[in-house]
Parts: C-alpha cells; structure tokens; sequence
C-alpha cells in the first residue's frame, strides 16, 4: 500500500511574540491535518507569511517577506502562497489588488480555519480572502506546534486590548480585550512544561488587564500563584504589563515568588503629561514615577524593561529633553525606543502639529545613544556577581563559546550572557560569576 506523500509547508512570523504564537496553532492545525512542516522555504509546497502591521517599518517588513516569497512560486516548488494575521485584516481590498501572487488572505480571527481553506483553494483559482469578526480566543484543545526552543515558550494569556491608546491600531485589529479561561491557560502551562519547558513568557496586549472580563474575575496574581505550583517550571516572566494596572499585590508577588522572574516589561511610552495626556495613556508623570521608585524600593534587584515613542504628535523640545532626562536618572535596565508611526484610522494621525520624520530620527538616535550610557554603566556593576543564566546554545561567532540569557533578560528583546568557561547543555539552568560587560552584554563562567 502507497503511503501518501504528504505537502510541506513552510510558515515565516514577522513580529512580536503573540504574532508567534498564532503562528505555532497555525503550524499545529496543519500538521494534524497531514501536512510536513519544513523550515526550508525552497522545498515548501505551501508558505505562510504571518504578518504585522503595528507601525510603517512593521508593514514594510511583511510586503518585503511577501514579495521575496512570491519568488518562490517560479524559482522553487511552491504553489500556495498564503498571507495571514495584521495586515490582510487590516487592508484586505488593497492588497487583493496590489498582491495578486497571494492565494489566500487570513485574517487575525479567522487563523484556525488554514486548513479548512486550503482544502477550499484546491478546488478554484480565485484568490481567496477571510477577513471577519477578529474576536476569536483560542483554547488548549487546539493544537499548537511550538517554533520556539524546547526550553522556553510564550504563554498568550489574552487577546485584543481596550486600552484604546490613540495611536495604536490593536484594537480594530485584534478586538476588545478578551481573557482566556484560567483553566485553559493551565491546561496548557502543564502541557508546555511535561514538554520541556522551564521558562514562561506571560504576554498579552496588557497582561495587568487579565480576568476582569471573566465571571468568576481570575486576578493575574492568582494565575502566576497556580502556574508557579507547576514542577518543573523554573521562570515566569511577566511582559507588557500597563502601569496603572501594577498593584501592590503584584509587586509583592515578584518579590517574594521564587520562581517569578526579578523582571518587569513596563511600556510607559514618555514621561511628559502633555504628550501622555494627548496618548490617552492612563498613568501621568507622577503615578510612573511614585511606582518605578516603589518596584526599586521593594525589589532593588529588579530589571525594569519599557518602550517609549519619540516624534508624537505635539511632542515639544522640552518634552523631549524631559525624557530623556528622565532616562538618564531613571536608568532603565533595558529600553526599547520607537518613532512615532502615522497609522490611518487613528485620532493620533489626524492631530495637529505632527513632528518631522528627521527630528523623529534625531530623537530617537539621542535617547539611544543615552540609553548605551545608561545600560553600559550599569552592567559594569554586575561584574563580580553572580547570576543564574538559561544556557541557550554556541555563540554566533564562534563555537567555543556558550550563550545564554540571565532571569533578568527576556528572550529576543534584551542582551545575552556569553559563558567562556565551563560546560552545560542546551536548556540548562547554571550559576555564573559575571567577569565583564559591553553595552547591552555581561561575559561570565560558569561556577562549578
């Protein structure tokens, strides 16, 4: 009997983690329906682009992806060509047009039907799009394949946002803020860690805004509390956490929970009340810094990480000096800085007073150049101490040296901890005595 040989497919994900993660159920639908997944493009019968659309490089970026794969169509095997996530959910119509080497457009809610649709496209040659209702929530039952290393893995703990900011376009793309089930996350949680995970990434559009939309009202704290039961977990890692949502109960739960990373993703976006006020940001000048000096004065030892938008609409010289004052005192351990991106369909894009791409550039490359400042000194603290470092593989440079990252360094978006001396294995957990420091970067060895 002929065994039936099966398609590959291959799925490339631009974007922040909670984009991975649609794209691993994507990768989990797919191969329970019999298809191969490969990482090899040139040899993928299917390719899946999973895109973003947050600000203008993010869109960028997946009309670059696309139009390189469409490539592929000629010069390899491939013979779907399939678009998901942000961008067809948000311009279905132009990019129908404008992208006719697209088979398949899927939007942010309509993901968990790949399969279905693909069986759909074999018997037809119009281009399909499936753009709908974006309030889809998933749950357990369903599969998901994990992309990242068996060590680590992100925990979406809900979808959409309500914070309604007014420059973000998350909710016309994602929906309304909706929690997932607290037993569907710890369902999940213990199958990712009888799997091999030791870390979990707690992410969300606002991970603070978790269970007040839920009958039974689950509190993040009361979640962290139940998945740090779980054995064989070692790390939780919260991320993307509002500030006006950070309650003493919270702060006291990374403080004294053992296995809750010293570590907290903080997006305060600026510092000066005009530009926040025009934001919509809930939390004023004064409310960040009474709970920045209050996380530092009940966990001295934690790292702080947040993203601030340089270039907003209105943002004054002064503002802009105000902020990077306050980066230079505040000494963030990690920092992220965007440009102010104009997105349609935004209050933001229509206000008065929007800032020149130049001036945009010139900030940000000021509050970077502060930021190394900042970042370099304070790693050069560190040396002599010890810390406990996730060992994550060989150095891209060479092979002589172990990489890893510490509890207080997040994965993808912080620095690494080079090991010269010592041995581990991929996954493990060591004791390092930090020896040295770069800008974002610390250099140790491994205690015996």
């Amino acid at each position: 009997m002929n065994q039936k040989i099966k398609e590959k497919v291959s799925l490339v994900s631009l974007g922040c983690p909670k984009n991975l993660v649609d794209a691993e159920v994507m990768l989990g639908y797919l191969s329970k329906d019999e298809y191969e997944v490969t990482t090899d493009e040139m040899q993928a019968d299917i390719i899946v682009v999973n895109t973003c659309s947050f600000i203008k490089e993010a869109k960028q970026e997946s009309i670059d992806t696309i139009l390189d794969l469409a490539d592929r169509k000629h010069d390899a095997r491939c013979k779907l060509l399939i678009v998901t996530g942000c961008l067809p959910q948000r311009y279905q119509e132009e990019l129908a047009k404008e992208l006719p080497e697209v088979d398949i457009f899927i939007g942010t809610g309509d993901y968990p039907r790949i399969a279905e649709i693909i069986a759909e496209k074999k018997g037809t040659d119009t281009q399909l799009c499936y753009t709908g209702d974006p309030n889809f929530v998933y749950n357990d039952e369903l599969p998901r394949l994990q992309s990242s290393p068996h060590y680590t893995a992100y925990l979406k703990i809900a979808e959409g946002c309500s914070n309604n900011c007014s420059y973000c376009v998350i909710p016309s793309l994602r929906g309304a803020h909706r929690s997932r089930p607290f037993a569907t996350l710890m369902a999940e949680a213990k199958s990712l860690v009888a799997a091999g995970v030791k870390e979990l990434n707690l992410i969300a559009q606002d991970i603070t805004a978790y269970g007040r939309d839920l009958p039974e009202k689950p509190s993040l704290e009361q979640l962290v509390q139940e998945l740090a039961k779980l054995e064989g977990l070692k790390w939780i890692r919260l991320l993307y956490a509002y500030p006006d949502g950070v309650r003493d109960s919270l702060i006291e739960l990374i403080k004294n929970e053992p296995k809750v990373c010293k570590y907290l993703d903080l997006p305060i976006q600026h510092i000066a009340d005009p530009v926040l006020k025009n934001m919509k940001r809930r939390s004023g000048e004064d409310d960040i810094r009474t709970l920045i000096k209050k996380l530092r004065r009940e966990i001295p030892d934690i790292a702080i990480r947040t993203s601030l938008i340089v270039g907003f609409p209105g943002e004054t010289n002064e503002d802009f000096k105000k902020l990077l004052q306050f980066v230079e005192e505040t000494r963030f351990d990690r920092l992220g800085v965007f440009c102010y991106s104009r997105e349609e369909g935004t209050p933001a894009a229509e206000m008065a007073d929007q800032v020149s791409e130049r001036v945009k550039r010139e900030r940000h490359k000021k509050l970077m150049r502060t930021q190394a400042r900042v970042s370099f000194k304070h790693n050069r603290t560190l040396v002599d101490s010890e810390e406990d470092v996730l060992v994550e593989g060989y150095s891209e440079e060479t092979e002589l040296l172990l990489k890893g990252r510490s509890s207080r360094q997040a994965p993808d978006v912080d620095g690494q901890v080079y090991i010269t001396a010592g041995n581990a294995n991929v996954g493990d957990i060591v004791r390092l005595k930090i020896t040295d420091s770069s800008d974002y970067d610390l250099i140790g060895e491994i205690i015996e």
